[in-house]
């Protein structure tokens, strides 16, 4: 009985990664719910009857148990929680999330916002993005969000600890 339970889990993990491929890749732009926020920069949205789950590109926010996770994750929550947003799909990552750029209904690039907020870092290792960087260097200069400590520790390094 248990390897039936084991082969079910797995039929239904293996389908999910199979539509979110398939999203991912022929649907690259598309509108959604957002559902709930789980942190800075990672959020689940309904499309249609599929949940998703999208991680925003060229971004990286305060991971948690770091400074300034809670606010970062209720500045999020405050661009996007309850609305509809639209998202434009650049890939899908290792754990089957969409990575994407995603945009209020009004046109705001909240990616880029988040940033200007000073609640993530521009993630150069994944973009090059210029609007991205000079967010980043407009909450430094203003010593926004994470930007009020001496020296804020990048997500990518606490990860590593």
């Amino acid at each position: 009985m248990s390897g039936h339970l084991y082969l079910a889990g797995m039929m239904k993990a293996t389908i999910n990664v199979i539509l979110i491929f398939l999203l991912a890749c022929s649907v690259p732009e598309q509108d959604g719910l957002v559902v709930k926020v789980i942190d800075g920069d990672t959020f689940d949205m309904k499309s249609g009857s599929e949940k998703v789950r999208i991680r925003m590109f060229g971004i990286d926010s305060p991971e948690r148990g770091q400074a300034y996770n809670v606010k970062a994750k209720e500045f999020t929550a405050s661009l996007v929680a309850g609305k509809v947003v639209r998202i434009i799909v650049r890939d899908q990552d290792r754990y089957g999330r969409i990575v994407a750029d995603v945009y209020t209904e009004d046109g705001a690039h909240v990616n880029a916002e988040i940033v200007r907020a000073g609640f993530a870092w521009h993630f150069t290792r994944y973009s090059n993005n210029p609007e991205l960087a000079s967010a980043e260097q407009e909450a430094k200069d203003s010593r926004r969000g994470l930007w009020q400590d001496a020296h804020p520790t990048p997500p990518w390094e606490f990860r590593r600890h």
